[in-house]
């Protein structure tokens, strides 16, 4: 197994895998497709994208393709498991924030902003006609799939590439990362860090953990942060207030059955603050939280730290 493939998608890195050298070409075509109809569906940075339609033509009924309903359905049972912590109508409050252009083209200062305390609408408010493959969003509601998309999307490909290939496979989105298919006989490392794309040798608070099935998933606050006036704002927005969640942890990792419902236990782990442990382990999820001032909390079955 030679080095890992890595390329931008999506606006963060992606990362591919193989066990078997011969397959990676194939795995790279099958990856990037995903990718590319993921992104044609659900990205809020494409004026072309199915959920930008959705958006702009709110209150109207939009013919949406089956992949962008699967991608709701998704995004909506995220909400039900988490009881409306991780809710895909975050999405004018995300923009309302700061947060309206792709990460890599936003400003990180920036004159001071009028944000009210407001709950986001809730998935509840959304209209689906599958019989017509429309999606209807209430006047003033707007989608952001931001919790569930690239998790899923990893889902998506390390399974299509282990049943077209045989192999196992590692794909990784940002802090998302999906495995399929039979794992290399020690497992697959992982670094579980603050920043997916910072030096892997600058230590700090990353930790190495081995994986062979399922997902992993790392959600935080340091990175993906601007300034507006003297507030500084994450892109993590609690949906019962509209505002970045006010939050006791900097990183939550989560491992899981898959590496969507990962991203959704981590989300809604940051949202959740000083009750996040007790939800995880109530939940039989493996995790580690890292607070603000840097202590770890781990919950279940989530390896302890190494000691030097």
């Amino acid at each position: 197994m030679d080095a890992p493939t890595t390329f931008r998608a999506l606006g963060t890195t992606a990362v591919l895998l193989v066990t078997d050298d011969a397959a990676r070409e194939h795995a790279r075509d099958l990856l990037d497709a995903e990718i590319a109809a993921v992104d044609a569906a659900c990205s809020r940075f494409r004026d072309d994208s199915e959920l930008a339609r959705v958006n702009a033509n709110a209150g109207r009924p939009t013919p949406v393709s089956q992949r962008f309903l699967d991608a709701l359905d998704v995004a909506r049972r995220g909400a039900e498991l988490t009881g409306g912590l991780v809710d895909p109508t975050v999405g004018a409050a995300v923009r309302h924030i700061g947060y309206d252009r792709d990460f890599a083209d936003l400003e990180r200062r920036g004159p001071a902003l009028e944000v009210r305390v407001t709950r986001v609408p809730g998935w509840q408010a959304l209209h689906i006609d599958r019989a017509a493959s429309t999606v209807t969003v209430p006047e003033g509601v707007a989608l952001d799939f931001g919790a569930t998309a690239k998790g899923w999307c990893a889902d998506r490909a390390a399974s299509a590439i282990a049943a077209a290939t045989g192999a196992g496979v590692l794909v990784g989105l940002g802090g998302d990362i999906a495995v399929a298919g039979p794992a290399p006989e020690a497992g697959w490392s992982v670094l579980v860090t603050d920043d997916h794309g910072a030096d892997p040798d600058a230590g700090g608070l990353a930790q190495p953990v081995v994986i062979r099935s399922g997902g992993l998933a790392t959600s935080g606050t340091t990175v993906r942060r601007w300034e507006r006036g003297d507030v500084t704002y994450h892109h993590i927005v609690d949906p019962r207030t509209g505002r970045p969640a006010d939050t006791r942890w900097r990183t939550v990792s989560v491992a899981a059955a898959s590496c969507v419902d990962a991203n959704i236990a981590s989300t809604a782990a940051i949202v959740l603050g000083a009750d996040a442990p007790g939800w995880l382990e109530a939940r039989g999820l493996p995790a580690r939280l890292v607070g603000v001032d840097g202590a770890v909390v781990t919950v279940g079955a989530w390896p302890g730290e190494a000691r030097t």
